[in-house]
């Protein structure tokens, strides 16, 4: 189902992408260790990271929060955003609208 944006959603999808990749292990959602993601091509772990975006996205407009590794990412509704959160901090606001 995804969460109501009016951003377009591809500017959407690089900020999380972003925002992922500062999470530790993050990789664990698709259980990868870290070795197999150490051996992916930069291309190959740009689809990943971008296949892990989109599957959050849409995810968050069912269940939010989604633990990402060491992390996990929130939807707030009323504020239109997606937060990513590590250790209990917000470390990146996605703005939705």
């Amino acid at each position: 189902m995804g969460v109501k944006h009016a951003r377009s959603y591809q500017a959407i999808i690089v900020e999380l992408m972003d925002a992922i990749k500062d999470i530790g292990k993050f990789y664990e959602f698709f259980e990868m260790n870290s070795q197999e993601w150490v051996n992916l091509s930069e291309n190959d772990q740009k689809e990943v990271l971008e296949a892990l975006a989109d599957d959050v996205f849409y995810g968050l407009g069912a269940n939010s929060p989604i633990a990402v590794g060491e992390g996990f990412i929130l939807h707030d509704q009323d504020f239109h955003l997606i937060e990513v959160q590590i250790n209990d901090q917000t470390v990146k606001v996605i703005k939705l609208v």
